[in-house]
C-alpha cells in the first residue's frame, strides 16, 4: 500500500501515513487533537481543515460551502488522503474549561443522625501480642484473630500486596497497628470483610477518611469529596466531561467507541473506546487533584468512591463494549457492576479503594437516575411524583412508594448549547435570561458571570429556553417555528444560513460577530423540547392517568436548576401545571451517590430502586412517535394542553 507524507502546519515533522488513511487520523498522528464533537460522523462541521497542498477525496461535506471547498477547506472526519498534502488547522472552539462555581456548587446537609457506623469503611486500632517460641502463629493469622476479636466479624479477606507487607508493618511499632477494613458492600455477603491497608502505630480517631462521590454526566462530572467520619462534604468541582471533544451526546461517543485505528503504529490511547475511557480518567483524576489541594489531602488517602452515570457512561469508564446499547434490541453488557479496586479502574486514589458503579436500570436509564430517585425522595414519597433529568439524554421517571415506571427520550445536546449556532455552556460570557419588547422587538438579557451590561459570546440552555419562548409570546416566530420577516425590525432578517434573529449585535457581542438564532437552531429546539414532553405523556398514558394528576414534579440535573418554569411551560417543555408543584432539585445523581457513600441501608435503596423501576423502550411505542410530532409545535398542536398559554396568547 502506497504511503504519503502529511505536513501540518505548525506540527514539528511531517508524518506518513498509507493510502486510505483519514485526515482526522493522521492528524492524531501528528500529535494534534482535533475536537469532534459528533463523534466523528461528519455532522457537526467543527473538525474542517484546510488544504493548501495537494487535495483529499471528500467522503461528505456537510457544513460545507462550494466556497469552502474550493478554498481547500474538508471535513476531516469524512476526507481520505491518497497523496501527498499539505494541512492548515483553524483555530478550534475549544472545549470552554471555566465552569462558574456557583453553579456546580450546592449546598449540601449531612444526614440527620449521620454515624461513621452507617458506612462499612472505617478503621480499627489494635495492640497484638508478638509471637515467641511457645506462640509461632503466623503473622497473617495473628492478625485476623485480633481483628475477629475487636470486630466481631468472621472473616477477612486480603489482596496479595498488602498481604507482603504485613510483617514489616506489625513489626514497626512493636505490633500496635491500625486497619482500614471494609465489611458488606452490596456484593459482598454480610459477616465477611476486606482489609484495605494496615499501618504501624496507632493513627488518631481524628484524622478525616477520605470519600469521593462521582457523577458522571454526558456534559458535565461533578465530584464531591467527603470526610467518611463525619459526612461533611469538603469539596466540591466539576468540570466538562474530556469525551465531548469526541461526542456531545452518547449516541455519537458510542459510535466513536467502535472506531478502529487503521495507522500502523496507533498512538497509545488510539482506538475509540480506549480513547474515551483515557479522557474520562484524565478529568475525574484532574478533579480529585483540585478537590484534594483545597483541604491538603493526599488523593492517594481516598478509600472508597461511588460512582453514577447514564449507563454509556459507565461502559465508557470501565473500558466495557457499549455498542449494542444502540443496537436493537438495545441492551447493556451490565446494569449492576461488581465492586471494583481502583487500580483496576484507573482512578489515582488508594489502589485498594472501592470503586462501587451504582446500578442501572436499562440502556438508556442509568445509575444517575437510580441515585437521582433516592436523592429526590420519590421512591418514598405518597404523592404521584414525576421525576425527571432534563440534558441530553432526558431521562424521566413517574410513580410514587408504591410503582415506579421510567423512560429515556434522546433530547440531543441543543439545550446544552451544542446544535445551536451559537449556542455554549453556562460559562462566563453565555446568556442566560432574555426578555423580548412585544413593541420594538428589541432584546434584553442577562450575561452569566459578569458586571451588568459585560458582552456576550452566546447563549447557553436557559436562555435558549428563555429567548424561544419570548420569540414565540411576541409573534416573531409563530408556532411551528417560522420567523415573520414582515415585522418593522432589522433583528428579524434572511442570513446566510436561513432566517434568524439576532439577539446581540456585532459591536456589542465579546465576538465581534453577531449573535443570532437561525430557523435550524429553532427547529433543533423543538425536536428536544418535544421528545422530553413526549416522554412523560407516554409515561402517563402507559399506567393510565392524565399528566396533570401528577401532584409534583420535580427536576434534577445542574441545567434544571437554571429553568424558568414560565417560559418552559410556554413552549411545552414542561406541563402546564401551577408553579408550586414544580421542584428544583440541581444535582439529584451526585447527591445520591454521596448518600450511598455514607450508609449502606441508602446504597441498598438504590439497588431495590433500580430493580423495581419498570422500563419503557420509547423507540418499540408506536405512541411516542405520534405525541412527538403533535409536540413539536409551540407550544404543542393541543392548545387546551397548555391553558395558561393560551390564555397569554389571547392578550397579545
Amino acid at each position: 500500500m502506497a504511503e504519503h507524507i502529511i505536513t501540518f502546519a505548525g506540527a514539528p515533522v511531517p508524518v506518513h501515513v498509507a493510502t486510505g488513511t483519514l485526515v482526522s487520523e493522521a492528524a492524531q498522528l501528528a500529535g494534534i487533537d482535533l475536537q469532534q464533537p459528533c463523534g466523528g460522523q461528519g455532522r457537526c462541521g467543527r473538525c474542517a481543515v484546510q488544504v493548501t497542498a495537494g487535495d483529499v477525496r471528500r467522503r461528505s461535506t456537510l457544513r460545507l460551502s462550494p466556497d469552502d471547498v474550493a478554498a481547500g477547506y474538508a471535513l476531516a472526519c469524512q476526507s481520505v488522503i491518497e497523496g501527498d498534502v499539505s494541512i492548515t488547522i483553524p483555530p478550534q472552539a475549544g472545549i470552554e474549561r471555566r465552569l462558574t462555581t456557583d453553579r456546580t456548587a450546592i449546598e449540601v446537609t449531612v444526614p440527620l443522625g449521620y454515624s461513621a457506623a452507617a458506612q462499612p469503611m472505617r478503621r480499627v486500632t489494635l495492640t497484638l501480642s508478638p509471637p515467641d517460641t511457645q506462640d509461632q502463629t503466623d503473622d497473617w493469622s495473628r492478625l485476623q484473630t485480633a481483628l475477629r476479636q475487636q470486630t466481631g466479624i468472621g472473616a477477612f479477606g486480603i489482596s496479595l500486596p498488602l498481604l507482603r507487607r504485613i510483617g514489616p508493618i506489625l513489626r514497626a511499632q512493636n505490633w500496635a497497628v491500625t486497619a482500614l477494613i471494609e465489611t458488606d458492600t452490596w456484593d459482598r455477603p454480610t459477616g465477611a470483610a476486606r482489609i484495605v491497608d494496615l499501618w504501624p502505630g496507632i493513627i488518631p480517631d481524628a484524622a478525616p477518611l477520605w470519600g469521593i462521590a462521582v457523577d458522571i454526566g454526558t456534559t458535565t462530572v461533578s465530584l464531591w469529596l467527603v470526610d467518611l467520619l463525619t459526612g461533611v462534604v469538603r469539596a466540591q468541582v466539576a468540570e466538562y466531561n474530556g469525551q465531548i471533544s469526541r461526542g456531545e451526546d452518547v449516541i455519537s461517543r458510542i459510535i466513536y467507541s467502535t472506531k478502529k485505528s487503521p495507522l500502523p503504529n496507533p498512538l497509545p490511547g488510539g482506538e475509540g473506546a480506549l480513547e474515551l475511557r483515557d479522557l474520562v480518567l484524565k478529568t475525574i483524576n484532574t478533579l480529585l487533584v483540585t478537590a484534594c489541594k483545597r483541604v491538603m489531602a493526599d488523593p492517594a488517602s481516598v478509600v472508597k468512591a461511588t460512582v453514577a452515570g447514564n449507563s454509556t457512561m459507565i461502559h465508557l469508564l470501565l473500558g466495557i463494549p457499549c455498542e449494542s446499547i444502540r443496537l436493537t434490541p438495545f441492551v447493556t453488557t451490565v446494569n449492576q457492576t461488581p465492586v471494583l479496586p481502583a487500580a483496576m479502574v484507573g482512578l489515582n486514589i488508594h489502589p485498594e479503594a472501592s470503586v462501587d458503579c451504582l446500578p442501572g436500570v436499562a440502556s438508556y436509564v442509568g445509575a444517575d437516575i437510580s441515585a437521582g430517585v433516592l436523592s429526590s425522595g420519590l421512591d418514598d414519597a405518597e404523592a404521584v411524583t414525576l421525576f425527571m433529568d432534563v440534558g441530553t439524554n432526558g431521562e424521566i421517571v413517574l410513580g410514587n412508594r408504591e410503582w415506579l415506571v421510567t423512560c429515556a427520550c434522546s433530547a440531543g445536546p441543543a439545550f446544552e448549547g451544542a446544535g445551536v449556532q451559537h449556542g455554549m455552556r453556562a460559562t462566563e460570557g453565555a446568556i442566560e435570561e432574555i426578555w423580548i419588547n412585544s413593541d420594538t422587538y428589541e432584546p434584553t438579557y442577562r450575561v452569566i458571570g459578569s458586571a451588568p451590561g459585560a458582552r456576550a459570546r452566546g447563549v447557553c440552555g436557559s436562555g435558549l429556553i428563555a429567548l424561544l419562548a419570548e420569540l414565540f409570546l411576541t409573534g416573531i416566530i409563530d408556532r411551528s417555528g417560522h420567523f415573520n420577516l414582515k415585522l418593522p425590525t432589522t433583528r428579524v432578517r434572511q442570513g446566510e444560513h436561513g432566517d434568524e434573529y439576532v439577539i446581540v449585535w456585532a459591536a456589542e457581542s465579546q465576538t465581534g460577530s453577531d449573535i443570532v438564532i437561525t430557523r435550524v437552531d429553532i427547529d433543533n429546539l423543538l425536536r428536544a423540547k418535544a421528545a422530553i414532553y413526549a416522554g412523560f405523556s407516554v409515561l402517563a398514558e402507559k399506567v393510565g392517568m392524565p399528566l396533570e394528576m401528577a401532584e409534583q414534579v420535580l427536576i434534577g440535573g445542574s441545567f434544571g436548576k437554571y429553568i424558568n418554569v414560565e417560559k418552559a411551560v410556554e413552549i411545552g417543555l414542561l406541563p402546564d401545571m401551577p408553579w408550586d408543584r414544580f421542584k428544583f432539585l440541581g444535582n439529584t445523581a451526585a447527591r445520591g451517590a454521596y448518600l450511598a457513600l455514607l450508609d449502606r441501608a441508602a446504597r441498598a435503596r438504590i439497588t431495590d430502586i433500580a430493580s423495581r423501576m419498570t422500563y419503557i423502550e420509547l423507540t418499540a411505542d408506536n405512541s411516542f412517535y405520534d405525541e412527538f410530532i403533535s409536540a413539536l409545535f409551540l407550544p404543542h398542536t393541543d392548545l387546551s394542553r397548555f391553558p395558561t398559554v393560551q390564555a397569554a396568547l389571547k392578550k397579545v
